[in-house]
């Protein structure tokens, strides 16, 4: 293992522990040629949206989306950081916009089912909850503790 393929390495495991000053420090230390590399910008965006720093990830995620634009990630991202700047009719825009890829991910419909809670179309909300916990149970659990859907907590603890 050469040392870029180490720090990068590195910064992976500390966005994993929520160290993303630590990977932040990993990633500076990249040479230059290595801030285009897909796998280094998404771990840059990783340590924004961890810092809650969600204009900057923002701009990130459009090299991703620019870069690899076949790929959900990108996409998935930069819709949560305009949801998350107050953009939520526009993070529903770039995700209908978004590959085909996307609407195999899990993560798309619940993120789909917040976006719609937060704007008041419960209805179809819910249904995108639905499908997104038959696709992948675990997000149910998290759907217990997302503030964006406190006003559906009964309505998904029923389904």
């Amino acid at each position: 293992m050469n040392d870029l393929e180490r720090r990068i390495l590195a910064a992976q495991g500390y966005v994993e522990l929520g160290l993303h000053e630590e990977a932040q420090a990993e990633l500076i230390r990249l040479p230059p040629s290595a801030a285009e590399r897909v796998d280094v910008i998404e771990l840059s965006v990783l340590c924004r949206m961890g810092d809650r720093q969600w204009a900057e990830a923002l701009a990130l995620t459009q090299k991703l989306c620019a870069l690899e634009p076949e790929e959900p990630g990108g996409y998935i991202h930069a819709a949560y950081c305009l949801h998350e700047l107050g953009r939520t009719t526009e993070a529903l825009d770039l995700l209908a916009r978004g590959p085909a890829a996307l609407r195999t991910k899990p993560v798309y419909y619940y993120n789909l089912g917040c976006y719609l809670a937060c704007l008041g179309e419960d209805e179809k909300a819910l249904n995108l909850l639905r499908q997104s916990f038959e696709m992948d149970g675990s997000l149910r659990s998290h759907a217990r503790k997302d503030p964006d859907l406190d006003r559906l907590r009964t309505q998904l603890d029923k389904s």
